[in-house]
């Protein structure tokens, strides 16, 4: 695709559009729904922040399809020809609680591959973004964590759990706190995977299958990094994947080894 630098400098300009949208609701009194259960809510700021992150898009690709989390957008990446995958907030429970960790994410994808991504974190100041050369970090290169011991690693379990099955999640801390240091608990995919990009983590585990607007961005910033992600098969992770592991690619066989040890 010989548009590829135009569409990952639309990538970045389209979520910081979107970001500036949901930065403007936040820690306002917003109105929050919740869809298929108490944990999963949505409020304006997710659907005007698409619908700006849409526009821009259209202003420049009137027919390239779009994936994204709200209103009637695709909810799968098609296999063939460009399209665009989005998620104008990332972190949704974060944003309602008034946390700082969420972000606006957008992904250029062709024939069901990524070939650029932006993930915007507004109130952190944070923007993350991958094109064909590498990931970046505020504009400047980043690479995920050189770090090779285990016992040092900051690992997260990440994609969260159906009520009906908290005790993978369980399982999950218990296989992490096992083999890494410490674990954290961001609550937004997209910056997960920002962070393992970016060197500020070391991996992330889930053997959840995965909305691509949920993954799609983070995982080609990952691979751009110098990272490894695979689903549970330890083949290269696809939006089509199950499960998903992502790490800086020097202990993924422990990452991969915990992740397939969640199920009961």
């Amino acid at each position: 695709m010989s548009d590829i630098a135009d569409r990952a400098d639309l990538a970045e300009r389209a979520a910081r559009a979107g970001g500036a949208v949901a930065e403007g609701f936040f820690r306002r009194d917003v109105t929050v729904k919740t869809k298929d259960g108490k944990t999963d809510v949505v409020t304006r700021a997710d659907h005007d922040a698409q619908r700006q992150v849409v526009a821009a898009i259209r202003d420049e690709y009137e027919e390239d399809a779009i994936v994204g989390e709200e209103a009637d957008e695709l909810k799968e990446v098609p296999d063939q020809g460009p399209t665009w995958v989005i998620d104008p907030v990332d972190g949704t429970n974060n944003f309602v609680r008034e946390m700082p960790l969420w972000v606006t994410s957008v992904a250029a994808v062709r024939d069901g591959e990524a070939v650029a991504a932006a993930n915007v974190a507004p109130v952190l100041g944070d923007v993350f973004t991958a094109d064909a050369d590498g990931t970046y970090l505020n504009n400047e290169p980043v690479t995920v964590s050189d770090r090779t011991d285990p016992e040092t690693f900051a690992v997260t379990p990440t994609i969260w759990w159906e009520l009906d099955r908290r005790d993978e999640y369980a399982a999950a801390c218990r296989e992490l706190v096992e083999r890494f240091a410490d674990i954290r608990r961001i609550g937004s995919a997209q910056l997960v995977l920002s962070m393992v990009a970016s060197g500020q983590l070391e991996g992330a585990v889930t053997n959840v299958d995965a909305n691509p607007w949920d993954t799609v961005a983070g995982s080609f910033m990952v691979e751009q990094a110098g990272g490894v992600v695979t689903g549970l098969d330890g083949e290269r992770w696809t939006h089509a994947s199950e499960g998903l592991v992502a790490s800086n690619g020097e202990a993924h066989a422990e990452f991969l080894e915990a992740a397939r040890n969640i199920a009961p």
